[in-house]
């Protein structure tokens, strides 16, 4: 039956897809926010041997435990409602209100990134070197330039699958943005279009299959890794997550001067950041909308560790 605390998971994996569409933002950063990145990671990790035994002896309950089922299966519903349903109000944000937009999810990512630092425990020198680091990443990362020539062969789209399924599980690492810059964003979208428009051909369906088999395989191996990581090495592994959203922050700076303007379509521009200039009015309502942002998410913090400790 469907319960409260399965609409709960849906209305997460809905904010999740609907970060997912954003070059730059993370599904794995709204996870992160939302309290949901452990058991993320640990269900997915899950996917095994012990799986497979389950199922070959027809252990059906004891392989949905296992794998906590119900609770990935509500995540996946909310987070295609979210690709499908936001995707044409994230489209239009993007390009009509792109300072105001980042401003706000800038604001929910560095709040985000002190709560995850307060996770971390104590300060110690090791793991403030740790966010240093991972903070560096990311911002060199995020700054890339798109290649403009890539190889075509199956063994590099299947290399994209991996990489980008790992970026989108990791906090501050768009999915997204890495197929941007691997060169091959366009080509699996399109190929995807293509096939819901009836564009069924042979090599289209095998270049999703080999995109899609190196995605399952990076997110099944990653995240067993991913997850031993967190068990042994937590406090480092947590500082160097919130290195990553805090490095992100490069790719989100709301005030930008765009370099491509005769481009149209939004995951084709290019942007240079730039210093806000004090003397506009918008500039005051990003910062506004930056700190609201900022807020909510500390509020509904404290106003979850109220409702843990009474």
């Amino acid at each position: 039956m469907i319960s409260s605390e399965h609409l709960k998971h849906v209305a997460r994996g809905f904010l999740m897809g609907g970060a997912d569409i954003i070059p730059g933002v993370s599904g794995g950063t709204v996870a992160l926010i939302l309290g949901i990145y452990d058991r993320l990671v640990t269900a997915i990790s899950r996917f095994d041997m012990v799986l497979l035994l389950y199922v070959r002896k027809g252990y059906w309950a004891r392989a949905a435990r296992h794998v906590d089922l119900s609770f990935l299966a509500s995540l996946a519903c909310g987070i295609l409602v979210g690709i499908g349903g936001l995707a044409s109000v994230m489209h239009y944000l993007l390009e009509h209100q792109l300072q105001h937009t980042y401003a706000v999810f800038s604001g929910l990512i560095l709040a985000s990134s002190m709560l995850v630092r307060r996770m971390i425990g104590p300060w110690k020198p090791e793991t403030g070197f740790i966010t240093l680091v991972g903070a560096g990443i990311a911002f060199w990362l995020v700054g890339l330039p798109f290649f403009d020539a890539t190889p075509e062969s199956d063994f590099y789209l299947f290399f994209c699958g991996m990489v980008a399924i790992c970026a989108m599980i990791l906090p501050g690492i768009s999915g997204a943005f890495v197929l941007l810059v691997l060169g091959k964003y366009h080509e699996i979208t399109g190929l995807l279009r293509g096939v819901l428009h009836g564009d069924i051909r042979y090599d289209t369906l095998q270049a999703i299959v080999v995109f899609v088999a190196g995605a399952a395989i990076g997110l099944l191996s990653f995240s067993k890794i991913l997850n031993w990581l967190l068990d042994t090495y937590k406090a480092l592994i947590m500082s160097l997550l919130c290195g990553f959203m805090i490095g992100s922050l490069r790719k989100i700076w709301p005030f930008k001067h765009d370099l491509t303007p005769s481009i149209d379509k939004f995951k084709f521009k290019n942007f240079e950041n730039i210093a806000p200039d004090f003397s506009e009015s918008s500039v005051w309502l990003s910062i506004l909308l930056a700190v609201a942002a900022a807020v909510v998410v500390l509020a509904l913090e404290r106003l979850s560790s109220g409702r843990q400790t009474s």
